[in-house]
């Protein structure tokens, strides 16, 4: 809600499913910590492991069912008009791909900062990537 806010978008909602990539025991390891042990480790494909009590981690169809709820429940929005998205950058990517007809893995071809800002679209009727990771300028 406080980056939404920030980026100027008033009347914002939650959506229970439009939350990051649940990283189970990964949560705050690097990758470079992670190919130590598992050298081949690719989130994309193989998820991640459970971790503590309420982290369970996921793989990547998981978060790809998440971001086919989302857009499912924003359907009529999108038909209606614009619809814009704050959330982190692995749910973001999976959400695109999803968007676009990808599998979920299909996220990994889509590199997104920090800050930044994307745009999806239609042409002649199917969803296209408009614009992609973009500087953001703040409202003033």
């Amino acid at each position: 809600m406080r980056t939404a806010a920030l980026a100027g978008l008033g009347g914002a909602r939650t959506h229970s499913d439009l939350v990051e990539w649940d990283y189970g025991a990964y949560e705050g390891i690097t990758t470079r910590e992670i190919h130590r042990e598992r050298p081949d480790w690719n989130l994309w494909t193989d998820g991640v492991p459970p971790g503590s009590e309420g982290f369970p981690g996921e793989n990547p169809e998981q978060v790809g069912a998440r971001a086919d709820r989302v857009l499912h429940d924003l359907s009529s929005a999108l038909e209606r008009g614009d619809v814009a998205l704050v959330a982190h950058s692995h749910l973001l990517r999976v959400l695109t791909a999803r968007r676009l007809g990808l599998p979920p893995s299909g996220g990994a071809l889509f590199r997104l900062d920090t800050g930044s800002v994307s745009t999806l679209g239609t042409e002649h009727g199917r969803p296209v990537l408009t614009s992609w990771n973009r500087s953001w300028d703040p409202p003033e």
